[in-house]
């Protein structure tokens, strides 16, 4: 349908197909980020500068049921973001504000012709059932457009904070040398929680100068309970060792974490400067 489409707007057109083995599990996931894969690496072939989906009002709203679920953090539950990256090229997504009956409103009232993807009416997958749950929750006020606003006041502050994080780090005493960095985490601990556990994610990824490092998954469940024990313990001004995202954190008992990746020879906590 879309290749004659293209045809009748005399717009070149390629077909994509994902080939190979596919997942047992996950196969909308899976699915997706092949799909993504393939759009950009036709998108760089043709020195494309962006790569535009039609996702709704509908998708977001969905899209934050489902992180909600999963028990997301303020990034997640930020919803899809109206410009982002995928695989190096930028997304673009110019419908997120509309809903869908009215896309479908509109194609209809201007007799432009659409695909209902089948895989919409498969309860088999999580995105489906929650789809099916928004009308009942439109009933009691929760619809389309509230989680949609939700998602951009997260979205706003998200950013915020994210903002506040790096100007707290930023201003720590810190240093290091190859494999290993360090900070004064006892001054972090005067900020509020939210801001070191922020703080702690950015000084992790700094510490990542690599591809290998960067594969390390790092989950928010995980960092928060990190941050806690090193918060209780530097407020307590008492040593404590952990890992985590492929890294050994050891703070020092005058409140200096040194960050040092698994499996090299320790060289040594630095002292904070006054």
């Amino acid at each position: 349908m879309v290749a004659q489409l293209c045809a009748g707007l005399r717009l070149e057109h390629r077909t994509k197909r994902w080939l190979g083995p596919k997942p047992q599990t996950g196969l909308q996931e899976n699915a997706r980020a092949a799909r993504y894969a393939l759009l950009a690496e036709e998108a760089r072939a043709f020195g494309a500068t962006a790569i535009v989906t039609a996702h709704t009002l509908d998708d977001q709203a969905e899209t934050l049921l489902i992180r909600m679920a999963a028990g997301s953090g303020l990034a997640g539950l930020a919803g899809m973001a109206p410009r982002s990256s995928v695989n190096g090229v930028v997304l673009a997504r110019p419908l997120l504000g509309v809903e869908k009956a009215r896309l479908i409103a509109t194609c209809k009232a201007r007799g432009l012709s659409f695909v209902r993807d089948p895989s919409n009416n498969d309860p088999r997958f999580a995105r489906i059932r929650w789809r099916e749950l928004l009308p009942e929750l439109a009933q009691d006020g929760l619809t389309a457009e509230r989680l949609g606003q939700l998602a951009r006041r997260l979205a706003r502050a998200e950013e915020a904070l994210d903002v506040l994080a790096v100007r707290a780090l930023a201003a720590l005493p810190a240093g290091g040398e190859a494999g290993e960095r360090w900070f004064d985490f006892a001054r972090l601990c005067h900020e509020p929680e939210e801001i070191v556990v922020r703080g702690l994610a950015l000084a992790l990824a700094a510490a990542q100068d690599n591809d290998e490092e960067d594969d390390v998954p790092l989950r928010l469940a995980r960092l928060e309970d990190c941050a806690q024990a090193l918060i209780v313990a530097a407020r307590e001004g008492r040593a404590l060792r952990r890992t985590l995202g492929g890294f050994r954190l050891s703070l020092s008992g005058d409140g200096v974490l040194t960050l040092m990746r698994e499996g090299e020879r320790r060289r040594g906590v630095h002292p904070a400067t006054v």
